[in-house]
């Protein structure tokens, strides 16, 4: 018997693949590109942790063919299953969960393990990962939570506990968190995402991007997902600035580019052209360049949350796909599994119409599909921060169709919350403009 560095048993073949076993641990909480050195263990270890965490590997892809990639681990796990300790098995058989797309039992295990054995902290983040996309932002809390007492002394515990704060709209609990993680260790890029997302939310904006550059130096090492998406809510505080040109050049060295085969890189960018675009900024012909690795995901289907983006990002591009896309999300949300239907049927099928009406010019079609699945947007998952885009493809809709009332009601409030938005106050300038309220737009926000 081995023990991981977190102090977990590991049954393994050998000296030789602690190491890759704790690549994977270490490597997946924080955010570290090594996570994948497990594939090399995998060939030449078929102890059943080893394998499952390969297993894991491959379902991160986000793809299609993801779940039969991971398979073939999980039956070398499942064959050597008399061998493992209990938290092995369990950990094993969250996967296969995953695999077999049983989300709610995934879940359910990944709980009973943050009870049973606090410090399995990979097993925790995969249930966060599930949990968050799902929505449900409390149970990231609540499984976070169970783990401190006895994980407490692991930073990125720590920046687990603030971004599941933050996604409860509980700012300061985040804010505490994230900052005790960062006082461990500075280098903690899942807490430096948490603590841009409340400043963000708070309107803290230019506090938001003095912060996010100077722990920047720190993003080196990381996995395509977090180094990209940590710049892009760089790219977003910038935005709200509107340094346009530092947006795009974020775009084109930091956002776009690290991994364009991977989901979470592709909407990355999809969503950053987007609210370019929405501010009024020509973005040339990056979106075809996107779109050329859009065309494959026709048939993925993994996440309602992902299908959005990939068909808003294949309709910005006049791509033919983007009606295939649309058909096929409505083909699978028919048939979509109970657990995740209604998310498929009643939001992401309307608010996906939405989108595509948008992309083409039709914007009542646009404000009737994303107004029907707004209230509801949270269940398919995605950050705050992430949703966003979507409440301002409805804005865009309605300043563009002459809804100028509700476009008022809507910029109103976010003014109030962000004032230090150049975006926003842009677009209420416009607006009061055409309600005939110029004087009462500068006079109640003095602006001029």
């Amino acid at each position: 018997m081995w023990t991981d560095s977190l102090g977990n048993v590991a049954t393994l073949e050998g000296d030789a693949s602690v190491a890759a076993l704790n690549d994977f641990v270490e490597g997946f909480i924080a955010s570290e590109a090594r996570a994948v050195n497990i594939l090399v263990a995998a060939t030449h270890d078929p102890s059943p942790i080893v394998q499952a965490c390969a297993a894991a590997v491959h379902m991160f892809a986000e793809s299609a063919d993801a779940p039969a990639n991971a398979r073939p681990f999980l039956d070398r796990a499942i064959a050597e299953v008399g061998r493992c300790t209990p938290r092995e098995r369990r950990f094993m058989y969250a996967v296969a969960a995953w695999v077999q797309g049983d989300i709610p039992r995934a879940i359910a295990l990944h709980e009973e393990q943050a009870h049973e054995f606090p410090r399995d902290l990979a097993s925790l983040k995969l249930g966060h990962y599930h949990l968050f996309n799902r929505g449900d932002s409390p149970g990231m809390l609540r499984i976070a939570l169970a783990a401190l007492p006895a994980a407490g002394d692991v930073p990125y515990l720590h920046g687990m506990l603030a971004f599941a704060w933050e996604q409860c709209h509980l700012l300061a609990e985040a804010e505490a968190a994230a900052t005790k993680a960062i006082t461990m260790t500075r280098r903690e890029p899942w807490s430096h995402h948490a603590l841009a997302h409340v400043m963000l939310t708070q309107g803290r904006i230019r506090e938001g991007h003095a912060f996010l550059q100077d722990v920047s130096d720190t993003w080196t090492g990381l996995n395509s997902f977090m180094v990209t998406h940590n710049w892009w809510h760089q790219a977003l505080f910038a935005l709200e600035l509107e340094d346009h040109a530092e947006v795009l050049e974020l775009y084109d060295r930091r956002v776009w580019g690290v991994a364009k085969e991977y989901s979470q890189d592709q909407v990355n960018a999809v969503s950053l052209l987007a609210r370019l675009e929405l501010a009024g900024v020509d973005i040339g012909e990056r979106w075809q360049d996107v779109a050329s690795y859009l065309a494959s995901r026709l048939q993925d289907h993994v996440m309602p949350f992902l299908d959005m983006q990939y068909l808003y990002g294949l309709a910005r591009a006049g791509r033919p796909e983007a009606d295939t896309l649309m058909r096929n999300i409505e083909s699978h949300a028919a048939t979509a599994p109970e657990h995740s239907r209604a998310a498929w049927q009643r939001v992401c099928v309307p608010a996906s119409r939405g989108l595509l009406a948008h992309a083409r010019g039709d914007y009542a079609r646009a404000i009737d599909g994303l107004g029907q699945a707004l209230p509801r947007l949270l269940e398919i998952g995605g950050s705050h921060a992430q949703r966003d885009l979507f409440a301002q493809v409805w804005l865009d809709s309605m300043i563009r169709a002459g809804q100028f009332v509700g476009a008022q009601n809507v910029l109103a409030q976010q003014v109030l919350s962000q004032p230090e938005s150049a975006r926003l106050k842009r677009q209420s300038a416009q607006v009061y403009a055409a309600l005939g309220l110029d004087s009462v737009f500068a006079k109640s926000l003095r602006w001029s």
